[in-house]
């Protein structure tokens, strides 16, 4: 497994599992095969709600807590100071876990800055082994960068080979943040997974489509979390460490960018009052 050290020291898998979109009732035993199969890197989130289910996971596997990455994000609703140190150790006993390997913001809105320093003390704590961010387009990526005691160490953000996001890997990279891709295969619309530059390029190597696209997201440097409920594809995903792309293969792929988002965009002001109303909606649900 192929790791990439972060701007503290910390290592991290650049290949390891997402669970956004896993129901409550399979995330356990999805979590087991993954490990079973060699995954050593977990993501999951506080908006998932399956973080008790990835814990729960972990400790029925028997591997040493140590020898897993673990993440989690902070939800809209939890941000502002106190709320988001609340949430973050609510993350720890759904985890069933002493510290979070690495706990990202996972959206750039509402009071991320309070937030922000509520991870920096945690972080301080010895709680989380490295914090971050995520869909933070690179404007805010810099403000936080620049204004903060601590700099992101990672920036999780939507890439796949739709939208390779060339200029936030341009800034990303100048601050020092490590960029890792959600939707690593952009859920395959588009036709990706069909697309006839990809599997010509899979054809050479036997490869898929899906693991040339991983394969690709990893010679950009670019930490990847794809997510599959079936143990065949899991495995697949993780058989990406025995080819190398070449720099045509890599230029073939690069002329696929459409430089837009495959789903939304969170400088869309539409966008902004969607997530606003979905908070006050599960507030109401809660109240």
């Amino acid at each position: 497994m192929m790791n990439v050290t972060l701007a503290n020291g910390v290592k991290m898998p650049m290949l390891g599992y997402g669970v956004y979109q896993v129901t409550k009732e399979e995330c356990e035993k999805c979590v087991l095969d993954a490990l079973s199969v060699g995954y050593r890197s977990l993501d999951t989130a506080q908006s998932y709600f399956n973080e008790e289910e990835v814990g729960s996971a972990i400790v029925k596997s028997g591997i040493p807590r140590e020898d897993i990455f673990l993440t989690s994000k902070v939800w809209l609703e939890h941000y502002g100071y106190d709320k988001c140190k609340k949430s973050v150790e609510e993350s720890l006993r759904k985890l069933q876990t002493d510290y979070i390997d690495l706990m990202l913001l996972q959206q750039p809105f509402s009071d991320y800055y309070g937030s922000w320093r509520a991870l920096e003390d945690l972080y301080d704590e010895g709680k989380l082994r490295a914090i971050g961010i995520s869909n933070f387009y690179p404007d805010r990526m810099v403000d936080i960068a620049s204004f903060s005691r601590i700099r992101p160490m990672v920036n999780q953000i939507e890439i796949h080979p739709h939208n390779q996001q060339k200029i936030a890997k341009e800034w990303n990279e100048k601050y020092g943040v490590q960029l890792e891709a959600w939707a690593p295969f952009g859920e395959g619309k588009g036709g990706l997974f069909e697309d006839k530059t990809l599997l010509a390029i899979g054809e050479k190597y036997g490869k898929s489509a899906a693991q040339v696209i991983l394969r690709w997201h990893l010679q950009r440097g670019i930490v990847v979390i794809p997510k599959s409920t079936h143990i065949e594809r899991m495995k697949e995903n993780l058989d990406v460490f025995d080819f190398e792309l070449s720099a045509a293969d890599m230029d073939a792929i690069a002329a696929l960018d459409k430089n837009t988002s495959s789903f939304f965009s969170h400088t869309d002001p539409a966008m902004v009052e969607w997530f606003v109303q979905m908070v006050e909606e599960r507030r109401q649900k809660k109240s």
